[in-house]
């Protein structure tokens, strides 16, 4: 399984490889990972949002603090989402089949080419922030807020509410959708796009998932 993969005022999700899907139904548990500073009130619309278009159980699992391995300072004080969904998964506890970790920290990967060499030019892609990781299909995923503040309330969460279900997508074996309404599109390294994609998945991707 390879590992899905903004800069600055960018944003982008980016999904590498997805050829099948994991199994999942309404008995599958995701254990959502609050980590230190996520608020009480964004978790509760968070795991509200994850039922609601998955239907499965969420768990809140106990906060922690984020890993001082995945630390990492190139341009900026970040986090290697790659390092801290290895690490979650390494650490599942029993009883959960998913695990979603929720941060307000910036979080960051390498991006690759097809050829999986570094994307040129290489100081930008060499350390670059995303909004959330995921395995497609996988087990673990870290989704961040840090680059989908606005002053408006309501959009931030909502933003939120898209990231994180396209990233549990991945991990239930979804790949990037055509459709650009359905909250599954690439991002394309802009925040428009997510403003853009409803809240859910399309019919032709729900069909995939046998929702």
């Amino acid at each position: 399984m390879k590992p899905h993969f903004v800069y600055f005022a960018l944003f982008l999700i980016v999904l590498l490889g997805c050829s099948k899907s994991n199994t999942f139904s309404k008995e599958t548990t995701v254990g959502v990972v609050p980590y230190k500073g996520m608020s009480a009130q964004k978790i509760d619309e968070l795991t509200k949002a994850i039922t609601s278009y998955y239907g499965v159980t969420v768990k809140i699992l106990r906060q922690k603090t984020l890993p001082k391995s995945a630390f990492i300072n190139i341009k900026s004080p970040r986090y290697r989402a790659d390092s801290i969904i290895a690490i979650q998964e390494r650490n599942m506890p029993e009883g959960v089949d998913y695990i979603l970790g929720l941060t307000t920290k910036d979080v960051s990967v390498t991006k690759h080419d097809g050829n999986g060499n570094i994307k040129h030019p290489e100081w930008r892609y060499n350390d670059f922030g995303i909004m959330g990781l995921a395995y497609c299909p996988g087990k673990s995923c870290i989704v961040s807020d840090f680059r989908l503040k606005t002053n408006d309330k309501d959009l931030h969460l909502a933003r939120f509410k898209k990231v994180v279900i396209h990233e549990l997508g991945h991990n239930f074996g979804l790949p990037h959708c055509p459709n650009k309404k359905c909250v599954m599109t690439d991002a394309v390294e802009s925040i428009k796009t997510i403003d853009n994609a409803d809240p859910g998945v399309c019919n032709a991707c729900r069909k995939k998932l046998r929702l």
